[in-house]
């Protein structure tokens, strides 16, 4: 079988995600970067001056102009939850690193957390997940890893031809301006 560089692509171990977010501090750092990356900029005013409260262990900026109180998480994923963002983004991990998808129950199991929290966080994380990728098109080749043709499987108790999906996956491929030729190669 021929290299695939696809395959090994460098990602992020386990022990390099925990230094770089194992701690909450970091985590709210990493959201303070990714939210306001010039820095705080109040959302009511446009104002840059503010002073820093602490509200419950995380930071709840107050701009000096207007005084509007504007939480890190608010309007984010992350936004009214008790959950520390270190439990948040290591269940961000753990769903973007698993290649054939994660359970809510599974999920519970890594990070000690009960089912009911679990499937709210799954369920936000691929919500949020789904709407990234909705913005971008498949344009070009396309190459489908893991695919079966001709068998059947089940989800949500139906039946369903795994062959009907895969023709389905060739259609919206070839909406995008690409060939279903040119889109899936058989070796």
């Amino acid at each position: 079988m021929a290299y695939n560089p696809i395959q090994f692509q460098h990602g992020m171990s386990l022990p390099e995600f925990l230094q770089s977010f194992g701690t909450e501090p970091k985590c709210c750092e990493a959201v303070m970067r990714a939210r306001w990356p010039a820095g705080f900029v109040c959302p009511r005013c446009g104002s840059s001056a503010h002073c820093v409260l602490l509200s419950q262990g995380r930071p709840l900026f107050q701009c000096r102009a207007c005084r509007r109180q504007t939480s890190l998480t608010a309007g984010t994923l992350f936004g009214s939850t008790k959950l520390p963002l270190s439990t948040w983004f290591l269940a961000i991990y753990f769903i973007s690193q698993a290649k054939t998808g994660m359970s809510a129950l599974e999920l519970k199991r890594h990070i000690g957390v009960s089912y009911p929290t679990a499937w709210l966080l799954h369920h936000k994380i691929m919500t949020a997940m789904v709407a990234q990728e909705r913005q971008h098109r498949l344009d070009g080749v396309v190459q489908v890893d893991d695919s079966y043709l001709g068998a059947f499987a089940y989800r949500f108790n139906r039946r369903f031809d795994l062959a009907d999906l895969v023709c389905r996956l060739v259609v919206d491929v070839s909406r995008c301006r690409a060939t279903p030729e040119r889109a899936i190669r058989q070796a």
